[in-house]
């Protein structure tokens, strides 16, 4: 058995035995449950769409008219249902994720529900997505919350002692009526999991990547403090697209310079602007929406999605095979050794894993793009990133089509 899945596996082993005292409960798992399932176009049910490479609009299989802050407008859709799929254990959360390409004139809703044991809850919303401005603003969807489950902004939150055991994916594509553009998703995929209540994390052993570092570009968040107010201004905002950028500048796939012509020429760096610009929610009013920055990536042509990983072993498997991942985590000042902030959430760049086993990150909260290198201690950095009170290890995942992700981990379930 490879040295990973038996890592894994003993720590699965040793904390889901029950103690012989009476009475005493067994321990919480340390793995938390975890599932990444690609959506198969090809299957389910189609309302005027066509699989093939990806999913497109066909023809219209109704109209219907939608209200935002840019007015009311009447669209044509098409729509693509997904089979129900079954998770394999009771999960707590679900994050849709996906790429398209959507021109101006078209935009796409993404929904998905749950089954629990009452049967199937209603449809979520979990973002309604447009690359180009003027059409409908991009946005999640707040207020939708029942007595199965609630959106917080992105993620559907099961209701308490309402787990899912399965799940189905709607995608709903919206052009200008009699239109001739297509608007097309490429990919999408839907995590789900359930991260155990844990205060603490075990260091996690080597996955092969120790004295590996990606040559990923650096950019500071901060230097853009006070920048295009109207998408939050920069600074701490930020860190989400600044990230992105990072890793999109790594595959070479980032805006071009006639795209940031709009910025001010005194920006140092116009493509994190342009980020920023292109993954702001209008409803949560900020540019941290995950799912919408790994949409945000897609415009580029490269393959981008939402998953927990269990530790960072897992995540050396993907520095082996020259993919940086994108984490977030929150933290107290003074939790995370070098840091030298403290954070509600964050996002940074993990760029490889010093001869000894320390995290290497891009860490965009830096005063300069020459600081954002920063090495933080590994076990600190497992801890504030896979806890529960963190994201229970959220990670962006982006690389192109043509450059192939390694196997995941043996014997659990896939999250890539």
């Amino acid at each position: 058995m490879p040295a990973l899945s038996m890592v894994l596996s003993a720590l699965l082993l040793l904390t889901s035995m029950t103690d012989t005292t009476v009475g005493t409960k067994p321990a919480a798992p340390v793995v938390p449950d975890v599932v990444y399932q690609r959506a198969d176009f090809s299957s389910g049910t189609p309302e005027g769409t066509t699989a093939g490479d990806g999913l497109a609009f066909g023809q219209a299989a109704g109209t219907t008219s939608y209200t935002d802050a840019l007015g009311t407008r009447t669209w044509e859709y098409a729509r693509w249902t997904g089979p129900e799929q079954d998770i394999g254990f009771g999960a707590t959360e679900l994050i849709a994720s996906w790429t398209a390409d959507v021109p101006q004139g078209s935009w796409i809703q993404v929904e998905a529900r749950g089954r629990n044991a009452e049967g199937l809850t209603k449809w979520y919303s979990l973002g309604r997505w447009s690359y180009a401005e003027g059409d409908v603003l991009r946005t999640s969807v707040p207020g939708q919350g029942d007595a199965d489950g609630t959106v917080a902004v992105d993620t559907l939150v099961a209701a308490a002692g309402k787990p899912l055991s399965g799940y189905q994916l709607r995608l709903t594509l919206y052009r200008r009526p009699g239109s001739a553009v297509t608007p097309r998703v490429r990919t999408s995929g839907v995590m789900s999991s359930s991260v155990p209540e844990r205060k603490t994390v075990p260091v996690s052993p080597s996955g092969g990547a120790w004295g590996t570092e990606l040559a990923v570009p650096r950019r500071s968040q901060n230097v853009h403090l006070g920048h295009y107010p109207e998408w939050n201004g920069g600074g701490e905002a930020w860190c989400s697209p600044t990230s992105t950028t990072m890793v999109l500048g790594y595959w070479d796939r980032w805006p071009s310079e006639q795209d940031t012509s709009w910025v001010d020429p005194a920006d140092p760096d116009p493509e994190v602007d342009y980020a920023a610009r292109h993954t702001f929610d209008h409803a949560y009013d900020g540019t941290g929406n995950w799912p919408f920055n790994t949409a945000y990536a897609g415009r580029f042509g490269v393959d981008g999605f939402v998953t927990r990983l269990r530790s960072l072993t897992e995540l050396e498997l993907l520095i082996k095979a020259g993919v940086p991942v994108i984490t977030s985590q929150s933290f107290k000042k003074g939790e995370l050794p070098g840091a030298g902030y403290g954070t509600d959430g964050h996002l940074m760049a993990v760029v490889g894993f010093t001869a000894t086993g320390d995290v290497i990150a891009n860490d965009p909260a830096s005063s300069s793009n020459a600081a954002v290198r920063r090495v933080y201690p590994r076990a600190d950095f497992e801890k504030v990133w896979l806890r529960s009170a963190s994201s229970g290890g959220v990670a962006y995942v982006i690389h192109p089509p043509g450059h192939p992700l390694p196997p995941t981990t043996p014997g659990l379930p896939a999250n890539w």
